[in-house]
């Protein structure tokens, strides 16, 4: 029996290793009948970046109440809410497992998390404003998914170790484009591929890269992330919404105005 949209949410609340809040909320749904459409392909063409300055091997650590300070807040930008990455997102890598060592990277740069290794890190979720989203009724539900919720995650490293986390993602791409299996608070999530594609870019380095999720064997939906890195902190942002998970298909990307509007907070 295939799973209802209703359940599908579970499944891009362990993709997108949401709280608790959301991962309960959707585990009373029942197996009902309806279920997700077409596949989609991500496009090629990486944006990992060659220009600008390297971090150095004197560079120092941001701490993590640093980085929280360089986050975007409301004021920084229009258009969108902020939430605290402590409601939203998990706060240590073994929340998040895959199938294969080489994708840890990936799948902790779509949970807010560092994709190297630092003990330095901040995040929280930035979700694009709808002044629909207080209907009534069945079809408020639905609704409320049907908003743009983007992860950012910010870490920060000593040395060379940007570069390296860039390096694990850029290599995480081409290890995992046949996909991989990630767990987040017990719900399993299978990424059927992944590919690089043009970004918004910017900073010193940029990864951009799709990956196919898959939707009970009926379709795929196709959600987007980017990684950048100025000097040597490093930013992470992934874009998901929810109502149009549940249908299958290509998600949005991550907003331009807000990777910009980001990079221009980091030193």
């Amino acid at each position: 029996m295939k799973r209802s949209s209703g359940a599908r949410l579970c499944s891009i609340a362990a993709l997108g290793a949401l709280s608790l809040m959301f991962v309960t909320g959707c585990s009373s749904d029942s197996d009902e009948g309806s279920k997700g459409s077409e596949d989609t392909k991500g496009s090629a063409s990486a944006s990992a970046g060659d220009s600008g300055s390297d971090s150095g091997s004197d560079a120092k650590a941001l701490t993590s109440a640093e980085l929280e300070k360089l986050l975007l807040a409301k004021g920084d930008i229009t258009g969108f809410t902020f939430d605290s990455g402590v409601d939203t997102l998990p706060t240590t890598k073994s929340a998040v497992k895959t199938d294969k060592a080489a994708c840890d990277p990936l799948a902790w740069a779509t949970a807010g998390l560092a994709p190297g290794d630092t003990d330095a890190s901040a995040s929280n979720s930035v979700t694009e404003d709808k002044s629909s989203a207080s209907k009534t009724g069945d079809a408020s539900v639905e609704d409320a998914f049907d908003v743009n919720l983007t992860f950012v995650g910010l870490s920060s490293y000593d040395g060379d170790g940007a570069e390296k986390a860039m390096k694990a993602v850029s290599d995480g791409v081409t290890a995992c484009s046949g996909g991989y299996g990630i767990t987040s608070d017990g719900e399993k999530q299978k990424i059927t591929k992944v590919v690089s594609e043009k970004g918004t870019g910017g900073g010193d380095e940029s990864v951009a890269f799709a990956q196919d999720a898959d939707m009970d064997g009926s379709g795929t939906a196709t959600v987007h992330s980017e990684v950048i890195r100025k000097g040597n902190t490093i930013a992470s942002f992934y874009t998901l919404n929810f109502a149009a998970f549940g249908k299958g298909g290509d998600m949005d990307p991550v907003p331009a105005a807000l990777v910009t509007a980001q990079l221009g907070k980091l030193k």
